[in-house]
């Protein structure tokens, strides 16, 4: 039976959330620990995207989830049967994290011996830039079914993450959906965003976003090693 503890994460009061989120930053950078913000909209494939990551990953690195929803385990439960180590947050209804409540989820995980942590944050495109979880990069989901005008409605998010994985490209016969012109729009909003098209279910940009992923924790680690000389 798959088991892990749930962590009450309400929303934190700190006068400056920035400078905590620096603070962790700093801290996580200190320890090694590679700490990737995963955001979408529900339905996205969050989970299966990040189960499929895992597998890929988890022969190169030590891998731990923090698993946020508003009110359920069903993902962590999923999540849990990759072998990773595992913690729901329980937000109680709110729709973002900040560093505050990273960190309380880390500080419960236990960060000891582990090269990467997934924060699979709760599902939408609104109000996550609002706060900075302390998180090493920002990736976001778009899935094929949610349409390719997304980066019109909502540009913030588009044009702070550092990539975006357009998921379910299996699915693009059955939907109205123009690849190129997503990717166009994004472009706009944000010239150097990684962009890879992927589908968790038949496999297909796994392994390059797995072998981008790498290449970004390398660059992770020879930065702090330069910053430590």
């Amino acid at each position: 039976m798959n088991s892990f503890r749930v962590i009450e994460a309400q929303q934190t009061i700190c006068e400056n959330s920035f400078r905590e989120a620096y603070s962790l930053r700093k801290e996580l950078r200190r320890d090694k620990v590679f700490l990737l913000n995963l955001v979408s909209s529900p339905g996205s494939g969050k989970t299966s995207v990040l189960t499929r990551t895992i597998r890929a990953l988890k022969d190169s690195f030590n891998i731990a989830v923090l698993e946020t929803d508003i009110d359920s385990d069903i993902d962590a439960r999923v999540i849990a049967e990759t072998g990773a180590r595992v913690i729901r947050l329980h937000t109680g209804g709110m729709c973002q994290l900040d560093a505050g409540m990273t960190r309380r989820g880390l500080e419960a995980l236990g960060t000891g011996g582990l090269d990467l942590v997934f924060l699979e944050n709760t599902g939408n495109l609104r109000c996550h830039k609002e706060s900075d979880t302390g998180a090493e990069i920002n990736v976001m989901i778009l899935s094929v079914p949610e349409g390719d005008d997304k980066p019109l409605k909502y540009p913030l998010m588009f044009s702070t993450c550092d990539a975006l994985l357009i998921n379910k490209i299996d699915a693009l016969p059955a939907f109205d959906f123009d690849l190129e012109l997503c990717v166009k729009r994004v472009k706009k909003l944000n010239p150097y965003m990684k962009i890879i098209p992927m589908s968790a279910k038949t496999g297909e940009g796994i392994d390059e976003w797995s072998d981008w992923l790498r290449d970004e924790i390398s660059r992770f680690h020879t930065e702090n090693a330069r910053l430590d000389a």
